[in-house]
C-alpha cells in the first residue's frame, strides 16, 4: 500500500473530519465562553452601577490610549482597592476584545501540537503576530 492511497483511505479522512470537528468544537467554545464572560461582567457591572446610583450614565473616554495601556490602568486601579462598577464593565469589553486573540493562539497550538501541519501553524501564527501588534496600536 502506497502513501497515496493510505491517504485517501476511508480510515485517514475520517481522522481527518474528526481532527476538523474537534477544532471546530475548541474555537467554538472559545468563542462561545469569551462573550459569555463579557456579557456576565458588563451586565453585572451594569446592574452594580444602577443600584449605586440609579442610572446606568458612565463618563469617561478611551481616546489616545491602547487596549493594553487601558488593561493595566484598570488591573493597578483593581489592586489599590478601588472596585467599582466601571471595572467590572471595562473587564467585560477587554474581554470580548481579546476573545479573537485567544481563539487564534488556540488554534496556533491546535494546529503545532495536535496536526503538526507546519503550514497552518504558519499562517496562523503571522495572523496571531498581527492581533498582537495590534493590542498596541493607538
Amino acid at each position: 500500500m502506497t502513501a497515496n492511497t493510505l491517504s485517501s483511505s476511508p480510515i485517514a479522512e475520517s481522522a481527518q473530519e474528526w481532527r476538523q470537528l474537534e477544532m471546530d468544537v475548541l474555537v467554538g467554545y472559545i468563542l462561545l465562553c469569551g462573550v459569555l464572560l463579557s456579557m456576565a461582567l458588563i451586565v453585572a457591572g451594569l446592574l452594580w452601577k444602577y443600584i449605586q446610583t440609579g442610572g446606568v450614565r458612565l463618563e469617561y473616554e478611551l481616546a489616545g490610549m491602547n487596549l493594553f495601556q487601558f488593561v493595566v490602568s484598570e488591573i493597578r486601579l483593581a489592586a489599590l482597592g478601588h472596585f467599582r462598577p466601571r471595572l467590572l464593565i471595562n473587564m467585560g469589553i477587554v474581554v470580548l476584545m481579546l476573545t479573537p486573540f485567544f481563539r487564534v493562539l488556540a488554534s496556533v497550538v491546535y494546529f503545532l501540537v495536535v496536526l503538526k501541519n507546519w503550514k497552518y501553524t504558519a499562517f496562523t501564527l503571522f495572523v496571531l503576530l498581527v492581533l498582537t501588534g495590534s493590542l498596541f496600536l493607538r
